[in-house]
């Protein structure tokens, strides 16, 4: 067969992160594995965790809504329809600190596979999350003293 149609009411959303965002893995989905292409609704008070990819290079396309991106120490406001490219190696954080929701669709290549044994992800955690995973950014962190 020369396609595949994923339609919205068959897409598998679920949080798939210690924040609770939740997205789907479209590639996945699709049965293809030539691309990393996920959507995730990043819901008022929520980030993605701060991370960064050893080889993968990414596009951030904001669909809906004020996107908040920080690549770096570099803070970016994106307007829907607008996109980001984010290196390798960049580390890189999407929040929300607006009362709306924001729809992100992310793409990567090439597709980079976390480690999947506890010794392997032990051993490359600090490095693609060199804040741990449950880190907010100082946006939404209650703790921070600054507000939205």
């Amino acid at each position: 067969m020369g396609f595949r149609i994923l339609r919205v009411a068959d897409q598998l959303w679920r949080p798939t992160n210690p924040l609770g965002v939740i997205n789907t893995n479209l590639t996945s989905q699709l049965g293809f594995d030539g691309l990393a292409l996920r959507l995730w609704r990043v819901s008022p008070g929520q980030a993605i965790p701060r991370h960064r990819h050893q080889f993968q290079t990414e596009i951030y396309l904001l669909l809906e809504g004020a996107g908040r991106l920080r690549v770096e120490d570099t803070l970016l406001s994106v307007d829907p329809i607008s996109s980001v490219l984010v290196e390798p190696e960049s580390v890189r954080q999407v929040f929300n600190d607006t009362d709306a929701d924001a729809l992100w669709l992310i793409a990567g290549v090439p597709p980079e596979a976390f480690p999947l044994t506890p010794d392997q992800h032990a051993a490359w955690r600090d490095r693609l999350y060199p804040d741990g995973v449950e880190a907010l950014p100082p946006e939404l962190d209650a703790n921070s003293g600054t507000t939205a």
